[in-house]
């Protein structure tokens, strides 16, 4: 038989779900263990973005194909060799693949996932791997003293330890080299949105051109300007988990976002014979895909040009490396810098925006300005 991995598109209580993830055999008939565990893990929301749902998908059916591959069962958990089925795909990623630590990890997440369904639907005996303790490196923070764990926890046997590797981020230099091998113009501003506000992928894609304004006949309350990216306002704004989220960009910069608007961005908007809600259309005048990974690659073709290994979530970390150091140098009343990036980013929890952090104490004291006022410089120059 041969497997085979696919989508389709749900529709739960009036509400569209594409990018479904299925498993199919040649047969046609459904892998219908499988399927029916993305129903229970996906539906119920355990991954809120449903962006994340074709990772699952895909892991499965990678793990599937290789037990199938080697002639196995994935329900043949007591084969009685020391490596259970679930270890020796991790070796295959480890070893066979050369998969990173964080990807197979990632990946046996999901298949651990499966097997806990599979045990309570009563398909297998047992797990195929079990619990051991762990030293773990924990954050200082509030309550760090009623920890009684030791730095120790629980982990599943099979997982790999995962690479503690710190997010990489751009110099100034390295920005303004970027910049300068940027030729289209819709490009280079696409990039310096992602630098002056720090948005996701998909976040710079469906950015709406409604939220783009002329300063001056702003309210003047400070220096930034507040923008609300809302997936509900109808302006196509697509937000990971689709949360509401509210961020500051500068006068001076929302003042170029006008200016491109209003003298750029015509050229490719009267290419289509529909308007477009989103700020940034492509050669034809049509609106990038809403997973933005065409924009990924057009980051990375520049980087390459000049001379630079990037990708678009880089320009994401170098936002907030280089803010979160502006903001500690240079502290505004009432305003704390890690509660402000982690607010501007979106992360649920500010677990997530700490490791930024680390960056800030890795770098060297004359290394950052204030990020915003050097971004700002570069509008003449690049």
């Amino acid at each position: 038989m041969i497997l085979v991995w696919a989508t389709e598109n749900l529709v739960m209580s009036g509400q569209p779900y594409q990018g479904f993830p299925i498993l199919l055999f040649d047969s046609m008939d459904s892998c219908v263990p499988v399927n029916q565990f993305f129903r229970h893990y996906l539906l119920r929301g355990a991954i809120g973005s449903k962006q994340s749902w074709p990772s699952t998908g895909r892991a499965l059916y990678d793990f599937l194909s290789f037990i199938q591959a080697h002639e196995l069962d994935w329900r043949d958990v007591d084969r009685g060799e020391a490596k259970s089925l679930v270890a020796a795909y991790r070796d295959y990623c480890l070893e066979a693949c050369n998969l990173s630590p964080n990807t197979t990890h990632q990946r046996l997440h999901y298949i651990c996932k499966f097997y806990e369904f599979a045990l309570k639907e009563g398909w297998v005996m047992r797990l195929p791997f079990t619990y051991e303790e762990r030293t773990v490196r924990r954050e200082a923070g509030f309550l760090v003293h009623l920890d009684a764990s030791g730095g120790k926890a629980m982990a599943k046997d099979v997982m790999p330890r995962r690479d503690k590797a710190l997010p990489k981020f751009l110099s100034i230099a390295e920005i303004k080299a970027l910049l300068a091998a940027t030729e289209n113009p819709h490009h280079r501003m696409m990039m310096r949105l992602a630098l002056h506000t720090g948005l996701r992928r998909e976040e710079i894609a469906t950015f709406p051109l409604a939220y783009v304004l002329d300063p001056d006949k702003a309210v003047r309350t400070g220096r930034n300007l507040k923008i609300s990216l809302d997936p509900y306002d109808g302006s196509g704004m697509v937000t990971k988990g689709s949360k509401p989220r509210d961020i500051r960009v500068s006068r001076q910069f929302m003042a170029e976002l006008y200016r491109y608007v209003t003298k750029v961005r015509g050229e490719r908007a009267s290419l289509s014979k529909i308007p477009q809600r989103a700020l940034f259309l492509n050669q034809f005048g049509e609106t990038y895909s809403a997973d933005g990974k065409s924009l990924n690659r057009i980051i990375k073709k520049t980087g390459k040009r000049a001379g630079i290994k990037v990708h678009m979530h880089m320009l994401r970390h170098t936002y907030a490396t280089h803010t979160l150091v502006s903001l500690q140098r240079t502290p505004e009343s009432g305003l704390n810098p890690l509660v402000f990036v982690q607010r501007q980013l979106g992360h649920s929890s500010i677990q997530s925006t700490m490791v930024y952090l680390h960056l800030v104490n890795e770098m060297a004291d004359e290394a950052v300005l204030a990020f915003d006022d050097e971004l700002n410089a570069l509008a003449g120059t690049a």
